[in-house]
């Protein structure tokens, strides 16, 4: 019990800025702080990630406390061989795509066969890299007001990706696909977002 006191303490001191990693083996010794403190970290940009994914505040908002509730209770289902990040996005983006997969069944939406556009297809790691494929940095108006008709693998690692600024590696760990289809997909996303604004600038 000292002990849990002494380390909240150190954590409440200005300047001492712990890692995700420290803060949930902190917890995991029983440091209730660091939930805390991981709570306040992450509560902001998760919510921005499942809101922009599902398109829901107030389902946004119940899928984060779940997360948060999950990571409380399987505090001690996490390992510091991966990274802390991508362990609490895996788990909103599971939760996120379940409460999508319960949207279709509950309008009863029909699942239709995919079209070439929308099939997978690998993108070799090797000397290629999305960025150099679209012009520039894919502008912030397109990303609040036309990611939403994207369909949800891409709206995923859009957001993922241009919002949340993840690596590859790591989307790839978070969605658990190979790092060519998340590069496709990123690629295809963005080339889909320029479309979109093509198209609206041609009808102004």
């Amino acid at each position: 019990m000292v002990e849990n006191f002494e380390n909240s303490e150190a954590l409440k001191k200005k300047g001492n800025k712990p890692s995700d990693e420290d803060l949930i083996e902190r917890f995991q010794r029983g440091d209730v702080y660091a939930f805390d403190l991981i709570v306040k970290r992450y509560k902001e940009q998760l919510l921005n990630f499942v809101y922009r994914f599902i398109g829901n505040q107030e389902e946004a908002e119940d899928i984060v406390q779940e997360t948060f509730l999950r990571v409380y209770r399987k505090r001690h289902a996490y390992k510091r061989i991966a990274k802390f990040s991508t362990w609490i996005y895996t788990i909103a983006g599971n939760l996120s795509r379940t409460e999508l997969r319960k949207r279709k069944r509950r309008k009863l939406f029909s699942v239709t066969d995919m079209g070439f556009e929308d099939r997978d297809y690998e993108i070799s790691d090797e000397n290629y890299n999305p960025e150099n494929k679209v012009d520039g940095v894919i502008q912030e108006e397109i990303i609040h007001h036309k990611i939403n008709n994207l369909s949800p693998k891409f709206r995923e690692v859009i957001i993922l990706r241009d919002v949340q600024e993840l690596s590859y590696e790591e989307i790839s760990k978070i969605i658990k696909v190979p790092i060519g289809t998340v590069k496709s997909r990123v690629n295809r996303g963005r080339l889909k977002l320029q479309s979109q604004l093509k198209d609206l600038m041609e009808k102004k």
